[in-house]
């Protein structure tokens, strides 16, 4: 009880300082996928002309001629979508450390007193 009570009489601070470090792992993973989509799309236009030729023979018989012209124009259009999807993955792991950082400030007193102080301090962490 003698030491008690010279640590009861001291001057002695104690001040605990918790240091917390963490350790963080960070795994990254990147996936790309690209997709092209194509489209095409085709426009047809027709158009018809015809004419009529008729022909007349004197006091004969009457030809009748018919050319029909027909002239086709095709419009092809091709559309390209592309697509990119990027994936990440983000793997986090914390492992934490703790460090415990304990300042004696002793006036008076033994060294085994702050001892016993610094020892209760770290206990109520």
């Amino acid at each position: 009880m003698a030491h008690l009570h010279a640590c009861s009489r001291t001057h002695a601070r104690t001040h605990a300082h918790t240091h917390s470090h963490t350790h963080t792992q960070t795994r990254t993973h990147i996936h790309t996928h690209t997709h092209t989509h194509t489209h095409t799309h085709t426009h047809t236009h027709t158009h018809t002309h015809s004419h009529t030729h008729t022909h007349t023979h004197t006091h004969t018989h009457t030809h009748t001629h018919t050319h029909t012209h027909t002239h086709t124009h095709t419009h092809t259009h091709t559309h390209t979508h592309t697509h990119t999807h990027t994936h990440i993955w983000t793997l986090t792991r914390t492992y934490p450390r703790t460090y415990i950082h304990a300042h004696i400030l002793a006036r008076q007193g033994s060294l085994r007193c702050a001892i016993i102080l610094l020892v209760d301090c770290i206990r109520k962490l």
